[in-house]
């Protein structure tokens, strides 16, 4: 499992796209944070609104195409390896469930990094690291990884879950945003199973999207232990 996920961990910062990425997540942090005193200063905002100005723009970033990242870049994580036959070399030096929690590890401590540094860069100007808006970034980062990899391990064309990646990307934030804030008794229900509902919460029931993750992982397991090489 671990050296499942030092691989993907490495193979993650190797790629053109990866780069282009981290360079958008530090740009956005740095200019976000040195021009938060300005922004904050045309705006009328709560005394905890402008306490946590400094990150609103890794936060956006972050929660309106965090999707389309980790699917951009992780889409074929899994479909990549039965697609190229490797799987079968995998399965037989370790399990299956080894094979999608290294998957996992990999992937989840590349964005860990990622968002470490991002919030050392805010920390600059904010003089603090808030680490309630981290866990809650973190949290949904974590969603979405385990959206990419079941989507990866149900979907077995590369190319499929590369188109398949950017739609969901794009749409995920606008319907998971309107389902939390909607009236329509038909769909607000729907609000419970949507992770943006526990994130726009000033609570620790962010705790709850980890949950989701962890289900995702478990069904992507189960799926994949019954397919064939």
């Amino acid at each position: 499992m671990y050296i499942i996920g030092k691989r993907e961990f490495i193979s993650l910062f190797k790629g053109i796209k990866s780069v282009i990425i981290v360079i958008m997540l530090l740009v956005t942090s740095y200019y976000s944070a040195k021009f938060s005193n300005a922004l904050a200063s045309g705006m009328e905002l709560t005394a905890k609104e402008a306490e946590n100005i400094h990150t609103v723009g890794l936060l956006t970033l972050i929660v309106l195409f965090g999707q389309l990242f980790v699917m951009g870049l992780s889409h074929d994580s899994l479909n990549r390896e039965t697609h190229e036959r490797t799987i079968r070399f995998l399965v037989t030096r370790t399990s299956r469930t080894s094979i999608i929690l290294g998957k996992f590890l990999g992937i989840w401590l590349f964005w860990l990094i990622c968002l470490m540094i991002s919030f050392l860069l805010i920390s600059i100007f904010s003089q603090k690291i808030d680490v309630f808006i981290f866990s809650q970034i973190m949290s949904l980062l974590t969603y979405q990884i385990g959206l990419t990899i079941l989507l990866s391990v149900l979907i077995p064309k590369p190319g499929f879950t590369m188109f398949l990646g950017i739609m969901v990307g794009l749409a995920f934030p606008i319907i998971g945003f309107w389902v939390s804030f909607t009236s329509n008794v038909w769909v607000s229900w729907m609000k419970f199973i949507n992770p943006y509902y526990y994130l726009i919460r000033e609570d620790y029931t962010f705790l709850v999207i980890v949950l989701f993750a962890g289900i995702m992982l478990v069904i992507a397991n189960l799926i994949f232990k019954r397919s064939e090489c």
